[in-house]
């Protein structure tokens, strides 16, 4: 059985400002968080802005991403569809595409309850052989798999691991309770990795490692060896703009982030647009703060 673990950044789709994707962009980024030691690399979530996007986007993004990828860590893709046929035929094209793995949403287009939420996953589990992270966030979309649905799709050797965001970090030791090591259970949220990881979760997709992927790496390398002391002192530099990551707005303000570290492009595709006026200086003052502060740390 497959298993995850490390830092996994869930990336930022580049766009030119016209909203038009710019894949030479997206893999230059791709090509340095892997260089700064990310353990792997999902490309079309939420803040990649994958419901955004054209079939045909995605598929340039998903191709673009093996080329510079090239097997050096695991490549997922999110996996975000309305309906389960369309679900299960876009877990079979993203295989095709070069998708090493998946990282599945609920439906977004109606809101499951746990007999249905079960259905849908045991459902895409069993339309290729990739394995596959339950991207549970119940704040965004509504549908929480809980313990109890985890434990109806344990017997799907595919579904390996789960991206838990639902805010709560005590859910965190709940599902070691119900399911013991079952599933590689990843910390969502950048503002709970500390935290996280002292409860035993062994994975983080991150938002703002798009921007600081060497200190992000280094977080997550000083709670996995037990230096919860260092990895809070760096944390705490970090996190007003790791609280960044849980806003609504996290796509304009990961990629204001990356921006301002390195140069990316802050362009979003409608309807999201860009920042501006009070909102754009506070979001700008917090990161440059983080940027002054590990200067100097």
């Amino acid at each position: 059985m497959t298993h995850w673990q490390g830092v996994f950044p869930a990336v930022t789709t580049k766009l030119e400002q016209d909203g038009t994707v710019d894949l030479k962009a997206t893999q230059a980024s791709i090509d340095r968080l892997i260089e700064n030691g990310v353990s792997g690399i999902i490309v079309l979530p939420m803040l990649g802005e994958n419901a955004s996007l054209q079939p045909r986007e995605r598929e340039a993004v998903v191709r673009a991403a093996a080329e510079v990828v090239a097997s050096r860590v695991p490549l997922l893709s999110g996996l975000a569809e309305i309906s389960t046929a369309n679900a299960i035929a876009s877990a079979r094209k993203y295989q095709e595409f070069g998708a090493e793995g998946l990282m599945v949403f609920p439906s977004l287009g109606y809101k499951t309850d746990p007999r249905e939420t079960a259905a849908w996953y045991k459902a895409i589990a069993g339309a290729s052989d990739l394995p596959i992270m339950i991207y549970n966030n119940p704040i965004a979309y509504g549908v929480d798999v809980t313990p109890d649905v985890l434990q109806v799709l344990a017997d799907c050797p595919t579904i390996v691991a789960v991206k838990e965001e639902t805010g709560d970090v005590r859910r965190v030791t709940d599902m070691f309770i119900a399911l013991g090591n079952r599933f590689d259970i990843f910390c969502g949220v950048d503002d709970q990795i500390v935290e996280s990881m002292s409860l035993g979760a062994t994975g983080w997709v991150s938002g703002m490692t798009n921007a600081w992927p060497k200190e992000c790496v280094e977080i997550f390398n000083l709670c996995a060896a037990g230096n919860f002391a260092r990895a809070r002192n760096l944390y705490r530099i970090m996190t007003p703009s790791f609280h960044l990551d849980t806003h609504v707005k996290l796509v304009q303000y990961i990629k204001m982030a990356e921006h301002l570290v390195y140069g990316a492009p802050e362009w979003t595709r409608a309807p999201r647009l860009p920042l501006v006026g009070e909102e754009r200086e506070r979001v700008i003052a917090t990161i440059k703060t983080a940027i002054d502060q590990l200067r100097q740390a």
